[in-house]
């Protein structure tokens, strides 16, 4: 709320506890459970349709429009992989993440989240092989573990670039 003192902020507040049960989740289970992601879609919409200037039905077009691309992009990167692999690389629920996170935030903020996310992932598992665990490339990673926070932060980062300028 001290970042956005307004009902943005009390969403990107919901938002936030959210993206921690998200990550809690993926952590112990390697899933991202639909319903917080459908959650943190609702709660996207709501704060897309309630503080954006402008045409609300442009408003809502535009976000939408992102989320489906984001999350494309995801399951292409993840068709891709497959393909290459000849096993899956990134999970269902993080293309749905993705989705979230494309609502959320404009794209630069989504490249910020997505580089966050894959940079703490990278030094999670250069730390554990570090501590002499095997990685293999069959090492799961739980990426929701990364990258739902990085979404609130890359939020975070840009409700106070706005409210300073």
């Amino acid at each position: 709320m001290a970042a956005a003192p307004t009902l943005s902020g009390l969403l990107g507040g919901g938002l936030a506890v959210v993206m921690v049960a998200i990550a809690a989740i993926d952590a112990r289970q390697f899933v991202i459970p639909n319903k917080l992601v459908l959650a943190a879609l609702a709660l996207g919409l709501l704060e897309v349709s309630l503080a954006r200037t402008g045409p609300t039905v442009a408003s809502i077009g535009s976000c939408a429009l992102r989320a489906l691309l984001v999350a494309a992009l995801f399951l292409g990167f993840r068709l891709v992989y497959r393909m290459i692999r000849g096993f899956d690389g990134l999970g269902l629920g993080d293309v749905k993440l993705a989705a979230v996170a494309g609502l959320w935030l404009d794209w630069f903020s989504v490249a910020i989240a997505v580089d966050i996310a894959a940079l703490a992932a990278l030094t999670v598992v250069l730390a554990v092989r570090a501590r002499g665990q095997q990685i293999t490339g069959k090492t799961k990673v739980p990426f929701g573990l990364f990258f739902a926070p990085a979404i609130w932060l890359s939020w975070l980062f840009g409700a106070i670039i706005s409210r300073m300028g």
